[in-house]
């Protein structure tokens, strides 16, 4: 498994697929060219079809500059290779090629080349049961595997991730406005956490959560700098949840910290076995994967055993098999911003439900991995958030 660095991506939204990789890519290959002309960018499949909606376009344009970049929409022709695919062109003054480069956006933020190796691994450990032997074999808690793996340095890291995520709560509920794209769709985190604060506090919980997860998730709609959590379309479930947990549980910082670590060894394991790229399986690979991250922290932090701990995740995973991306108009909107705060709300359920029980169960986590990459094989293309399915092309 590689770095929870590659798990946890901080930039600008709103899609880790669709514009947080393409302006990664577009960068690196004007760095490379710089003496051009202008630039052709050549968009393919799943990132053609929602392209428009997830502003890949103007991400890329900001790299390149408007005035020297032509894009080239092919929705109909997707590579073999992945689903989100694209080509960069290096033009001289009379349009000829002067250098190019194919790669793919495998989700969450990565680039990858066909035929090119992952990121360098970091973690002997192949799935998340090997994760839990050695925890158990060694008497130490799931998130020690982390430094066991990265050393000590990667907490730092993790400290940074969330000052980031709190930094973007923060804003998310100071803002009112309207989120862009043709929706014209109102912000709601503000007026949720007004509503909550007015609730009985043990009434309060549903609101507030809610409101935490809006607020990430329309920052990241808004084009703001969020964390992928395991992606941008997914970032506002584990942050919501954990804002809440410090703010009204009397969590502290460091506990916070140890749990981003479990959180992300359980991304970085669907990561590795299955998927979490929505073009790819669909949003049980963004939502579903949030859900699972969150409700093992959640668990840690109400001071679950290993067992529940795994409990929880693969209770959080497991209820969103089969769920499909279908954002209306290609934009990380409807029904990804409800989404968000549906499944922080279901994470904190799973880890309570975790906790009840003695941590037993028979299915484990990673064979709901499996399940959820073979039900994202399965699913039609136009699931897979093409927008040309679902609720894509019920809602007008």
């Amino acid at each position: 498994m590689q770095s929870l660095r590659e798990l946890y991506r901080i930039g600008m939204g709103p899609s880790s697929s669709h514009t947080m990789a393409p302006r990664r890519a577009a960068q690196y290959f004007l760095d490379h060219n710089q003496k051009a002309a202008a630039y052709r960018v050549t968009l393919y499949g799943s990132l053609a079809a929602t392209g428009k909606g997830h502003f890949t376009d103007q991400a890329v344009m900001e790299v390149f500059g408007t005035d020297k970049t032509r894009i080239v929409w092919l929705k109909d022709t997707v590579l073999p290779y992945h689903a989100n695919a694209m080509k960069f062109e290096a033009l001289d003054a009379k349009e000829n090629t002067l250098a190019q480069w194919t790669t793919y956006s495998v989700g969450g933020g990565a680039l990858q080349d066909e035929g090119e190796a992952p990121a360098q691994e970091v973690y002997a450990f192949k799935n998340f049961t090997e994760i839990v032997d050695w925890a158990t074999s060694q008497g130490r808690p799931l998130w020690t595997a982390a430094v066991e793996s990265e050393g000590e340095e990667i907490m730092s890291y993790l400290a940074t991730v969330w000052n980031q995520m709190q930094a973007c709560v923060r804003r998310g509920l100071e803002h009112e406005d309207v989120l862009p794209g043709g929706l014209r769709l109102a912000r709601k985190a503000y007026s949720f956490y007004k509503k909550a604060l007015a609730q009985r506090p043990d009434l309060s919980r549903t609101g507030l959560l809610s409101a935490y997860a809006l607020a990430v998730s329309e920052e990241n709609a808004g084009r703001g700098i969020v964390v992928t959590a395991p992606t941008c379309g997914s970032c506002g479930v584990v942050a919501g949840v954990l804002y809440y947990l410090k703010y009204h549980r009397n969590v502290t910082d460091r506990e916070i910290i140890n749990a981003l670590a479990t959180a992300g060894l359980v991304g970085n394991t669907v990561k590795q076995n299955g998927s979490i790229s929505g073009a790819e399986v669909g949003c049980q690979g963004e939502i579903g994967v949030a859900c699972a991250m969150a409700a093992a922290a959640v668990a840690q932090l109400f001071g679950g055993t290993v067992s529940q701990i795994e409990y929880a995740a693969e209770i959080g995973l497991e209820h969103f098999l089969g769920l499909t991306c279908d954002p209306v108009m290609g934009l990380v909107q409807i029904p990804c911003i409800e989404r968000n705060a549906i499944a922080a709300n279901r994470a904190v359920a799973a880890a309570e439900y975790a906790l009840y029980t003695d941590g037993q169960h028979r299915v484990s986590f990673d064979d709901v991995v499996k399940a959820m990459r073979q039900t994202g094989h399965d699913l039609p293309p136009l699931y897979k958030e093409t927008a040309e399915g679902g609720l894509a092309t019920l809602y007008k």
